[in-house]
């Protein structure tokens, strides 16, 4: 896995405008399929993939918190919702909360979440490849294919299984 995440960054990079061309290609002539295969590819990949050995997402960029989010974690940590906030969390220049610092202070050092049960909807969404209406997200999955290893092979599967 550390071999795979240290390369990441770069084939990621060398596979941007390819993968960009793809989606603006996928965004104009949706496949009515997609959402399926999407699915079936998160599923087969995540069969294989064991997050606990790499929590990049965790160590590399930080979830945004919903109000829903603060108010379920806050709850499981025994604080109210504003103490939480001090102690964990800034507001964005989207005007959104995200955590003060990565890598994610929820972390331990077996990459596990301290919060699993209740972690934020980013969190358990992550990285969003089974998404319904995939293709409205492919800015944000272009970003996490130099995040995730997973991401970057449910994209390059995609290519593969739905060439345009």
């Amino acid at each position: 896995m550390k071999h795979i995440l240290n390369n990441l960054p770069k084939e990621a990079k060398d596979k941007h405008i390819e993968n960009k061309k793809y989606f603006d290609k996928l965004k104009k002539k949706t496949p009515k399929n997609l959402d399926y295969v999407m699915q079936d590819l998160h599923d087969a990949e995540f069969k294989k993939t064991d997050c606990l050995k790499c929590a990049n997402c965790c160590k590399t960029t930080g979830p945004l918190f919903t109000d829903a989010d603060i108010e379920r974690v806050s709850k499981y940590l025994r604080q109210k919702p504003q103490q939480f906030i001090e102690q964990h969390l800034r507001i964005d220049e989207d005007r959104d909360y995200v955590l003060q610092s990565v890598p994610c202070t929820f972390l331990d050092n077996e990459n596990a979440c301290m919060i699993y049960d209740v972690r934020p909807k980013a969190c358990r969404e992550f990285p969003h490849t089974d998404r319904k209406k995939f293709q409205q997200i492919t800015d944000l999955t272009l970003k996490n294919v130099a995040i995730c290893p997973a991401a970057f092979n449910i994209v390059e599967e995609m290519k593969k299984k739905m060439p345009l």
